[in-house]
């Protein structure tokens, strides 16, 4: 059976520093390692997607009509770039409130909203969100209980995919199971 719910995280895209992240393209590179996605996603899946184009982008290579939510975007934080970003973003998924950042609970409310919405409207198919990295590590760690939330955020591929079981409230990706089994607190 396949799963319900199937996150997936961009591809590479093509860095500018000069250009705000939300706005960055993804690289060639990174549009061939999304389309090698399209065998491990079910047929007639619903699609829907964040609206940033490198998310967006990610999942029109898997050749799907797509929906587009605001809810599925990344963590709204300053778009100035930054040489510490990788370390700031580590620190706030694993619990670390920044100045200026959307907080964790926010971040937790809307993604958990959008998903709810679309599972509803994606009947009996596989549920596919295209999306960042910050945003589902949020939603993930307040839904199926990550282990270590920046170890997770930090082990995710350009692109990659994480099927989820909101009944067992576990997940997978990387071919690791993640979260703990129905029943857990």
């Amino acid at each position: 059976m396949p799963p319900t719910l199937v996150l997936v995280r961009h591809a590479m895209p093509a860095v500018d520093p000069g250009t705000p992240s939300v706005l960055w393209q993804l690289s060639d590179d990174g549009k061939a390692a999304a389309r090698a996605l399209r065998p491990r996603i079910p047929a007639a899946a619903y699609v829907v997607s964040s609206p940033e184009p490198k998310a967006l982008q990610t999942v029109q290579q898997l050749g799907e009509e797509i929906t587009t939510e605001a809810g599925f975007g990344e963590v709204r934080r300053p778009r100035a770039w930054s040489a510490e970003y990788r370390a700031e973003a580590r620190a706030y998924v694993d619990g670390r409130r920044h100045p200026d950042w959307e907080s964790h609970e926010e971040v937790a409310r809307r993604f958990d909203d959008a998903i709810r919405r679309h599972l509803a409207d994606a009947g009996d198919r596989t549920l596919v969100v295209g999306t960042h990295g910050l945003a589902p590590t949020v939603w993930l760690a307040s839904r199926v209980r990550l282990p270590d939330p920046g170890e997770f955020w930090a082990a995710l591929g350009f692109p990659d995919l994480i099927n989820v079981d909101l009944e067992r409230r576990t997940a997978l990706t990387n071919d690791h199971a993640l979260g703990e089994p129905a029943g857990g607190n």
